[in-house]
Parts: C-alpha cells; structure tokens; sequence
C-alpha cells in the first residue's frame, strides 16, 4: 500500500516562491514527487511546458506596456507584454513578469524577442562566420555543421530575449512565461520592445561615418 509524503508548508512555500504555481499546484508535485523538492520543480515545468502549448495557438491582444528606467536615467526600457483579457493584465503577477523582463532587456541587452524575429540573412551570415572559425581552427570538414550549430545556439541565447538566462538561473525568460501560462490560465507573450541608452546612437553614428 503507497503511502502519500508528509508534505512541509516551507517546503510548499519555497516552491511556489521558486516557480510562480499555486499553492494547490506545488503540493501536488511535492506528493507526485515523493517529496523530492528538484523532481518536483521538474514536474511543474512540464505542467506549464503542456499549459503554454495548449494556449500558444490563443489570441493575446490585451496586456501592458511596461517602462524600465535604470538608476540614473541614462538605460531605459520599453516593452509590450500581451495576455488574453484586461483582467489578467491588471494582476500583480502579470505586471511583475513585466517588470521582470523589462530589467532583463535593460541587463543583457537582446536583439531580438526570439529565433524567429532574426532575419535570415543574418542566422546565415552567423553560419558563414561561425564555418570560416572552425575551418581556421583545423577542425575535420564533417564536423564543422555540428560546431556550427553550437556556436548558433550559444549567439541565439545572447541575442534572443527568450533563449536568455534568467538572471543567475538554469531557467530562461522563455521557461519564466511558461510559468506564468500556467498559473494565470491565459497566452502571454512578449510582442516587442525598445532598449535605449544615453550616447548609444551618436556612438554608433560615430562608428559608421570613421
């Protein structure tokens, strides 16, 4: 006969703090789990992984737009985080998503919200120079296309918003919005946003004309 885990409130406390489940959700996993608290994360990101692609295919047209200005006024962010209904916009998880991914975008700086926004005549320029390094390294010629696609992984997490770390975590912002798919029941995704910081165009412009 299975007995059910004696399950700790701290334990179910720590879980929720670490994932953004409901309290229902993470006693759950820490049952299934046997009170394994890793296995029990697992089991919440595989929860989500299964809610967000039942909900990708949904219309997200409400949401917010959220402003990020680094201390000093000299970093500044925008960024339009969508939901399914004003409801779920105005919760105060939605808003913290927001609020964290803007300070993400302002910390590492991404290119793009995700793979698919890269033009393609930029992921095959990547290749090429990604080919020509491995060449010039000496490696065999039928081990350059699997070099090639490490190096575009490791390039697509520094510059799509989505592939990065979340802060000093195992986790991606893309795995922080599954989590919140899951416990907020609706899409979400991240539209679009603007990085600007002070000096950064004339810089650039600067660069161009020498």
């Amino acid at each position: 006969m299975t007995t059910t885990p004696m399950i700790k409130p701290e334990d179910v406390k720590r879980l929720r703090e670490q994932t953004g489940a409901g309290i229902m959700d993470c006693k759950h996993a820490l049952e299934n789990a046997g009170g394994d608290f890793d296995a029990a994360v697992a089991w919440l990101r595989e929860k989500g992984l299964s809610t967000a692609a039942k909900k990708a295919g949904r219309a997200a047209r409400e949401g917010i737009i959220q402003s990020y200005i680094h201390h000093g006024s000299r970093l500044g962010v925008l960024l339009e985080l969508n939901c399914e209904t004003d409801f779920v916009a105005r919760t105060d998880d939605f808003q913290q998503l927001a609020r964290d991914i803007a300070m993400q975008v302002a910390g590492m700086a991404p290119q793009f919200v995700s793979r698919d926004d890269v033009p393609a005549e930029v992921l095959e320029e990547q290749k090429r120079l990604f080919a020509i390094d491995a060449e010039r390294d000496g490696r065999p010629a039928d081990k350059v296309p699997m070099i090639v696609e490490g190096k575009l992984n490791k390039w697509a997490e520094s510059v799509c918003l989505l592939e990065q770390p979340y802060r000093d975590t195992d986790k991606k912002i893309a795995d922080l919005i599954t989590e919140k798919i899951a416990l907020l029941g609706e899409n979400i995704r991240v539209a679009r946003f603007v990085r600007m910081g002070v000096g950064e165009t004339a810089e650039t412009d600067a660069e161009e004309a020498a």
